[in-house]
């Protein structure tokens, strides 16, 4: 055999064992390409798209649809530049980033405990996050910035958890039941920094408590999308590995994936992840409980982390929120997190009604 015959055999090998329904790059990236996730990933950009443009077009000081292009290229002037540059547009964009950092954060979280009540949400992660940004914010104003209060918060949180569930985060039962106990202290910890501590300041920061986008800026804005971005190619690097650690501990090791540090990197960045996300909007609910699930179904596959269509349909559903939160005239600037939690508690609703009519409980 020649160097050419043995090259292009290399090539055809190195072809035919790479992973079916995966777009290999290098040695290390596998990103996941089944035509059913094409496909949803569109039709999440496309609604997420529609639901930007009705963001910024929608309701008295909206701005008008000819004219939206140039507010987007800088160049719009009198009320569609102040609607674009102070209230909308740092607002949307805060709403897109938060909700893609909580969606790829819950993904990375369920996929590692193997548990679809594994996020932030349920094992205290936000809530340690919330009251580690609040505590900073009101105790150290100036002095310690609230993404590093947020950061430590949900580093002790997990912390907790991990040392409480005497297992790690390996048994899912333990891990919710001790995830449940911290996110309760959590948000005790915050009201009493709230209510007892700076009782002048609780109608200020009720909304922050609740989990609000009023008033972002494009620091914020910034600073949610920094982490999200730098989160995007680890996540990549590892969702494979992921994917093939949801068949258990026992048979990754086999197949030379290496779960520990897998878990251990995906642990980190859905922490890095949810600080993120809390330091700029407060504790969101149910934006990383229900994101990952959504789009499993929409793909019609329960295997694999899913990360990318959660990261998008995380986003969606924020912008959907935040947009009621804005144009329905129930109350005036009710905080987002409300409506994540009306979303998440109907879409657990539906959950559980179906399967009760499939006779799973």
């Amino acid at each position: 055999m020649t160097v050419t015959d043995r090259t292009v055999t290399d090539r055809t090998t190195r072809v035919r064992t790479a992973p079916r329904g995966y777009l290999v790059i290098g040695r290390t990236v596998a990103i996941p390409m089944r035509r059913a996730s094409v496909v949803a990933g569109a039709g999440l950009l496309v609604l997420l798209l529609a639901a930007a443009v009705t963001t910024l077009t929608w309701g008295r000081l909206g701005i008008d649809l000819a004219d939206l292009p140039a507010a987007l290229l800088g160049d719009a002037e009198g009320k569609d530049r102040f609607v674009f540059n102070r209230l909308r547009g740092p607002r949307l964009t805060v709403a897109i980033g938060v909700g893609a950092a909580l969606g790829l954060s819950g993904a990375l979280f369920q996929s590692v405990t193997r548990n679809p009540l594994g996020s932030p949400d349920v094992i205290g992660l936000s809530a340690g996050a919330g009251a580690g940004a609040a505590f900073c914010a009101l105790m150290f104003p100036g002095t310690v910035p609230v993404p590093v209060g947020a950061l430590v918060g949900a580093i002790l949180a997990m912390a907790l958890v991990y040392v409480s569930t005497g297992t790690g985060f390996r048994n899912p039962a333990r891990l919710v039941i001790a995830g449940i106990g911290v996110a309760a202290m959590g948000a005790a910890v915050t009201q009493y920094v709230v209510y007892a501590l700076e009782r002048d300041k609780a109608s200020v920061l009720t909304a922050y408590v609740n989990g609000s986008l009023t008033a972002r800026s494009w620091t914020d804005a910034t600073t949610v999308w920094l982490v999200l971005l730098a989160a995007t190619l680890p996540a990549a690097l590892i969702s494979r590995r992921l994917d093939i650690g949801e068949m258990g501990d026992d048979i990754a090791e086999g197949l030379g994936s290496e779960p520990k540090k897998a878990k251990t990197l995906a642990v980190l960045l859905a922490i890095a992840l949810s600080a993120a996300a809390v330091s700029v909007s407060g504790p969101i609910a149910f934006i990383a409980l229900t994101a990952p699930q959504i789009a499993k179904r929409l793909t019609r596959s329960s295997s694999g982390p899913h990360l990318l269509l959660s990261a998008l349909t995380g986003g969606l559903l924020l912008v959907l929120a935040d947009l009621c939160s804005q144009q329905l005239a129930l109350f005036d600037d009710l905080p987002v997190g409300i409506y994540t939690m009306a979303i998440g508690g109907a879409y657990l609703g539906y959950l559980l009604v179906r399967e009760w009519r499939k006779g799973v409980i």
